[in-house]
């Protein structure tokens, strides 16, 4: 009985040094590889080429794990072989599905990576539109992680095609519960290649109150920050049948203003007219290559009205209303150096005879 019990310590001895020597190991590869990355990632600094980047910063984190995790795989199966228990059964499995995994993620970390290259400047000449590199960046993602899910199930022994099978049978009510969200993947790839919109731009609608900036366009739904700075979050599917303003899109805006002066400045206003041209024609934020109109409109029922119709070259909210209000001040003093003024309502009353003739209600009553 001393024997075996002297027997069985040597071994429970021997194995704790095994699993020491391979925590140790595990260590000294990771320490390892963390210095060939920095170095690596030293040389590749200053290249343009999007790819090594994006190869070298993917495979960090998964390489690393993986060491980790077969070093911890490697050490349950020697404390397994000595002391046999249904835990260690999973090993296997375990190994099989951490390798998929992690092969999953340094995929993913690929994309995301080459998805933010493709927008950056250092990398391409003509970087592609945020929109466009999320959108596809999130579809590849979805592909690889629906992919690594069934080689997943056919690792662990659970049949694709039996899995499929039940989808087929349950299709029915599988598809009523999923046809909401097909329509908004739909909906998704339509914002996606037709650009309604793109991130960061400013929409509205006239068929719903939805107006704010774009903050995200997800597979399902695209959220939207409203000016009083309440989010939104609206499924996909409504793009596609709704009438989207997009005014971020653009090319000019425009100033369209009436302004009346008093009939007492008709004489005036030919000289008032050709000033505001002159004005407008010669204004640095004013895009003459559109249209541009100064003209009598209209003779109104307390004052001559003229309006201006023109564009600015900004197409900026703040920066617009600020041009247009310095204008308008311009107008003013225009219509100031003219001797005029602008005309507010008005209304002249003409009485018949003179007030002595106007006898009093009861006075005409006794008479």
């Amino acid at each position: 009985m001393i024997d075996t019990w002297i027997d069985r310590v040597t071994t429970i001895e021997g194995t704790l040094w095994q699993v020491l020597g391979i925590v140790l190991l595990t260590f000294v590869l990771d320490a390892v590889l963390r210095l060939i990355f920095n170095r690596i990632a030293r040389r590749l600094e200053n290249t343009r080429n999007l790819w090594d980047d994006a190869l070298l910063e993917s495979a960090r984190k998964p390489v690393r794990w993986g060491i980790v995790l077969l070093g911890i795989l490697w050490a349950a199966e020697v404390v397994g072989g000595d002391e046999p228990s249904d835990i260690f059964q999973f090993v296997d499995p375990i190994r099989k599905v951490g390798v998929i995994v992690l092969l999953a993620w340094f995929a993913t970390r690929i994309v995301s990576n080459i998805q933010n290259s493709m927008q950056d400047a250092r990398y391409q000449d003509h970087p592609w539109d945020a929109s466009i590199a999320n959108g596809i960046g999130r579809l590849v993602r979805v592909s690889i992680i629906i992919a690594t899910a069934l080689v997943v199930l056919q690792s662990l022994g659970i049949s694709v095609s039996g899995v499929l099978a039940f989808g087929g049978i349950g299709g029915l009510a599988i598809g009523f519960a999923a046809q909401d969200l097909l329509a908004n993947y739909f909906g998704f790839l339509m914002i996606l290649f037709k650009q309604p919109f793109k991130e960061g731009d400013w929409i509205s609608s006239p068929d719903r109150e939805i107006e704010g900036t774009v903050e995200e366009i997800m597979v399902l739904t695209t959220r939207i920050r409203t000016f009083d700075k309440r989010p939104l979050h609206i499924p996909n599917s409504v793009f596609t049948n709704l009438i989207v303003e997009n005014p971020s899109q653009m090319d000019n805006r425009r100033i369209k203003e009436t302004i009346g002066v008093r009939y007492d400045d008709i004489n005036v206003l030919p000289g008032i007219l050709e000033d505001i041209r002159h004005l407008l024609h010669n204004h640095d934020a004013i895009d003459t290559d559109q249209t541009l109109m100064v003209n009598l409109l209209s003779f109104g029922s307390s004052s001559v009205d003229f309006w201006i119709y023109t564009f600015t070259k900004t197409k900026g909210w703040t920066e617009f209303h600020e041009i247009k209000e310095s204008i308008l001040f311009e107008i003013a003093s225009i219509i100031e150096r003219h001797g005029a003024e602008i005309a507010f309502p008005t209304q002249t009353l003409h009485v018949e005879g003179s007030e002595s003739n106007i006898e009093p209600r009861e006075q005409q009553s006794l008479s």
